[in-house]
């Protein structure tokens, strides 16, 4: 798979370090010079310029890429990628950082496949290594979601959908996809669910129970 990352900064570079070792082709967009010259040197392919900017996603290969991701620390830079992504037929991953507001989401979250947050998921993750470490439940990420895991069992009537035709209770939004004994990573638009796969999902709190008997197929 393609991916562009726009910004390598702390983010940026653990993502398209992780894709890369994936064996996943990663183009860098990068405007400051010094992150320029160290993505160059952990082996990156990189263009130098503006996110934002439509020759610069072009010029790195937008037209081919499954999908971007705008992670730098501007909203509008990574908000702008995303929206010339889509134009272009990418998945589109937005960063917020940790102190967006409501509106804000509310405002950005219809335009993007996915928003994400990483302050808030480190902390959610260290909590949850802290009480004993249990991914099943890891709750809490926000005041208004929650995350989980679920894995598909046979005769669940998600099996053959690709992840994004999957309809869940509420505003519940699968954000991650893993094939059996094969870890979690962000599904693109033709991942097709198969039984024992495993799912991460995103719902309100009290709304996780309805979400895992919609995937299990049970009540």
């Amino acid at each position: 798979m393609k991916f562009v990352i726009v910004g390598y900064g702390r983010v940026g570079t653990r993502t398209a370090r992780i894709l890369q070792s994936e064996g996943h082709n990663v183009v860098i967009v990068e405007r400051e010079p010094e992150k320029v010259d160290r993505a160059r040197d952990d082996g990156f392919t990189v263009v130098a310029g503006d996110g934002s900017e439509e020759s610069v996603l072009e010029e790195a290969g937008i037209d081919t890429a499954d999908a971007i991701g705008g992670l730098t620390g501007d909203l509008n830079t990574n908000f702008t990628a995303c929206m010339i992504g889509k134009e272009h037929g990418c998945r589109t991953v937005l960063r917020i950082d940790a102190d967006y507001r409501e509106e804000i989401y509310e405002k950005y979250a219809a335009d993007v496949d996915e928003i994400i947050y990483p302050e808030r998921l480190g902390a959610a993750g260290a909590k949850t290594a802290l009480l004993g470490g249990d991914f099943n439940v890891l709750a809490d990420l926000t005041e208004r979601l929650s995350i989980a895991s679920v894995e598909v069992p046979e005769g669940s009537p998600v099996i053959g959908k690709r992840v994004v035709e999957v309809e869940l209770p509420g505003d519940a939004h699968i954000y991650a996809h893993g094939s059996s004994h094969e870890p979690m990573t962000i599904p693109l638009p033709q991942t097709v669910i198969e039984a024992g796969d495993s799912v991460a999902v995103m719902a309100a709190p009290d709304g996780l129970d309805d979400v895992r008997a919609s995937l299990k197929g049970g009540t």
